[in-house]
């Protein structure tokens, strides 16, 4: 198979059938082999129907309904485990993203030799308080993770199969789906400049300040899992180092004017209790933080969703058990 289509969705109906129309028409039109994957995120408009209906009149068509609203990374996730083409692309199911654009993310995997492929939407339709954290937040994560990409957060990209089958998208992370590639050894990562078309139905699902927060909360977590997980006492260890030497030498120096000066220390209250607190952050950051952060990052239940129905993949399975 030449593409896989991952379309992660929520409440779209009315966008699902006219999206599942034009891929069908570019994929007939340049002879590719394909199919969509539409991942139906816990939607209550009737979108779940529709899929079912389209997988009637296209063949191609594949679902994966969540039983409850997970998010977009758990989507993408479910789709990526299914997919099975040598290609895969992502696309919004709001039909900001064209699907004209296909054949040039293709192009750029198979001969071009990228790794993964990222849209650039230079020209948004989007209002200013979605754009400008976007751009803040694309700045800052350039900055840090040193990918020279415009638009991280781009829904259309395009990656060779084994890229999406190496990652784990989990959480939110799915803004920073390059970066995990490239922590995975897959640094050749391109962009193309695509076109962003108005919003023709509904609105946007995703925005406010709960996601920009978010979103900067998840970068922190993924340098920070990315530098430490394999050697977490690198950082807890020096920090409850300094910690536990400032609170000890505090309270040291503290028990030596009161034994041996005789000293009463009732006046240095503040800096006792100083010491004391320093030096109880200094071993909890061995143990509360270190324990915390290895039991989450190794949750052997982090990706399991409840996924209610599958629409379309009986064959595979059943070509999955027969080998």
């Amino acid at each position: 198979m030449d593409i896989s289509i991952v379309v992660p969705l929520y409440n779209e109906v009315e966008s699902l059938g006219e999206l599942v129309e034009k891929i069908a028409d570019v994929a007939d039109a340049h002879g590719y082999s394909y199919e969509v994957i539409m991942v139906d995120d816990g939607s209550k408009d009737g979108s779940w129907q529709k899929i079912k209906e389209l997988s009637e009149s296209y063949p191609q068509v594949r679902g994966i309904k969540f039983g409850r609203n997970y998010g977009k990374s758990p989507a993408l996730h479910m789709g990526f485990q299914a997919a099975q083409g040598d290609v895969v692309i992502t696309m919004d199911a709001d039909l900001q993203d064209n699907p004209e654009e296909i054949p040039g993310l293709y192009r750029m995997i198979q001969e071009e030799g990228y790794d993964l492929v990222s849209g650039w939407k230079k020209k948004r339709y989007d209002p200013p308080s979605k754009t400008i954290p976007t751009k803040l937040f694309n700045a800052v994560t350039r900055k840090v993770t040193g990918i020279h990409l415009h638009d991280f957060n781009c829904g259309l990209k395009a990656y060779r199969l084994d890229v999406v089958k190496s990652i784990e998208v989990y959480g939110e992370m799915h803004r920073y789906i390059p970066v995990l590639a490239k922590y995975a050894g897959y640094g050749h990562i391109g962009e193309k400049e695509v076109v962003h078309q108005a919003r023709p139905y509904g609105v946007s699902k995703f925005g406010g300040l709960n996601r920009f927060v978010n979103g900067f909360l998840d970068l922190i977590t993924l340098v920070f899992t990315r530098k430490y997980v394999k050697r977490p006492m690198h950082f807890f260890g020096t920090w409850g180092v300094i910690f536990a030497l400032i609170g000890g030498i505090n309270l040291f120096y503290l028990a030596f004017i009161r034994l041996v000066q005789n000293i009463w220390i009732s006046d240095r209250l503040p800096a006792l209790i100083f010491g004391a607190v320093a030096f109880l952050s200094g071993i909890l950051l061995f143990t509360v933080g270190l324990l915390g952060e290895l039991i989450v990052r190794n949750s052997s239940g982090r990706n399991n969703y409840h996924v209610s129905q599958r629409l379309g993949f009986d064959h595979q399975e059943q070509m999955h058990r027969s080998s």
